[in-house]
């Protein structure tokens, strides 16, 4: 497949994602009468990875989230050649899915984007448990280190072929449910970036953590998975 239209599909999918998952929280969350509430963001995420995993799986690997490519790149699995334009068109994905996002959510009257926080992850007074730094930084590290040890091994040549998408989709589905009350949960700098950008100020000031701690864990699992691989 050419790399053009892996990138596109990179794209495509992130956007579904960060549409997906942040729009269930801006969207519907907090809505009055059939709010969703944290479950229904955690599965919200959780579902638009499974259902990208089915559909671009077979063209791009369907990694929607420059950490997932940095660890799968580490644990050998992706050329490194290839690593910064994933990143680019998974970035550009989540930028577009917070404009469109945006431009859907100003459509109500008296939404005010910056007062929502418009599903921007944080810390401190920012975090919505008012969890600490170095509490959202280790959050971030392990979940992300997680993720990817999943991805990884579900993966695998030895797995069992065509559940991989579920076992990701539900994976990230646990990592919500337990780490939005400390970060709103990343695991995925490019869903960071994109609704950081339009929050600005202390989104965007914040947003050096949710780059650094979900890069460190995945490295980190990339490395611990290639002793599990056979000589």
């Amino acid at each position: 497949m050419p790399l053009s239209k892996r990138l596109f599909a990179e794209l495509l999918g992130t956007f579904w994602l960060v549409l997906g998952g942040c729009g269930s929280a801006v969207l519907a969350a907090a809505f009055p009468h059939v709010g969703i509430g944290l479950h229904g963001v955690a599965l919200a995420f959780g579902l638009t990875v499974l259902t990208m995993a089915y559909t671009i799986g077979g063209i791009s690997g369907c990694h929607l989230n420059p950490a997932v490519t940095v660890g799968v790149a580490t644990g050998g699995r992706f050329p490194l050649g290839e690593v910064v334009p994933y990143i680019i068109a998974q970035v550009i994905g989540a930028i577009v899915a917070a404009a469109v996002l945006a431009q859907i959510a100003g459509g109500k009257a008296g939404f005010d984007l910056v007062a929502s926080g418009f599903a921007a992850n944080g810390y401190g007074e920012h975090s919505p448990g008012g969890y600490g730094m170095f509490a959202a930084l280790l959050t971030e590290v392990v979940m992300t280190f997680m993720f990817l040890f999943v991805i990884l091994g579900s993966t695998h040549r030895r797995a069992p072929t065509g559940f991989a998408p579920i076992a990701i989709g539900l994976c990230l589905t646990l990592i919500h449910l337990i780490s939005i009350p400390v970060t709103n949960t990343s695991v995925n700098p490019a869903r960071s970036t994109g609704p950081a950008l339009f929050v600005g100020g202390w989104a965007v000031e914040q947003l050096w953590l949710f780059w650094l701690a979900p890069i460190v864990g995945a490295v980190l699992a990339g490395l611990v998975f290639r002793v599990f691989e056979p000589d």
